[in-house]
């Protein structure tokens, strides 16, 4: 196997081909599809390859924990994999100009009706870096409280509509993760992540924001 030797500490590094070519063939409300065409090695020397992707806005994940090792999470239906999922409070960055972070403290309200007064990062990731731009970054929240419906203004339509909101206990999240009972990728790395730090009492995690 050739390319770039690492050096130092294992980390991703930034590296874009020189794009020959681009095309756009879709775009809607918040994604779209592109063709870039660059030069990658072949057996004869470079040649120009197409590759396909969608531009995703990313999105963020919160794992929002209470003093009992219980995560709140969500019960709602996905039309694209046809199953009701359980998930961590998460959404699109679509709102201009908001930092991350705010919008996983957005999200956290709107789906669940909590706020959390400490904030940590807890993972960073692209789901699918061979076929989407998307970046997903989840957060630790704790110090959670229940604020009281009259006091945001958020109207739960389509799939929220009849979204369930349960504390589950991170072991048994765990286990549902471990066994392939609870299968959405940001919840799943966001278990697997919340087990690990739990180790050291979250001691290693940086402050988010």
């Amino acid at each position: 196997m050739t390319g770039a030797q690492r050096t130092g500490a294992v980390s991703d590094s930034q590296e874009s081909a020189e794009v020959v070519e681009r095309e756009e063939p879709f775009r809607g409300a918040k994604t779209a599809m592109r063709v870039d065409r660059f030069m990658l090695p072949g057996e004869d020397g470079p040649e120009l390859v197409a590759r396909e992707y969608m531009v995703h806005p990313g999105a963020v994940a919160a794992l929002a924990l209470d003093e009992r090792d219980r995560v709140l999470m969500v019960h709602q239906y996905r039309h694209a994999v046809g199953a009701r999922l359980w998930e961590l409070p998460a959404g699109v960055r679509d709102e201009e100009g908001e930092p991350p972070l705010r919008t996983a403290e957005r999200e956290l309200l709107e789906e669940t009706g909590h706020r959390a007064e400490h904030w940590f990062e807890l993972a960073d990731f692209y789901p699918s870096a061979g076929f989407s731009t998307e970046r997903i970054q989840v957060f630790l929240a704790r110090g959670v409280t229940e604020v009281p419906p009259e006091r945001f203004d958020y109207r739960r339509i389509h799939e929220e509509a009849d979204m369930a909101v349960e504390w589950i206990p991170l072991d048994d999240a765990l286990e549902a993760v471990l066994s392939g009972r609870m299968r959405n990728g940001a919840t799943a790395i966001g278990v697997l992540a919340a087990a690990t730090a739990r180790r050291d009492g979250y001691a290693s995690l940086r402050p988010a924001g």
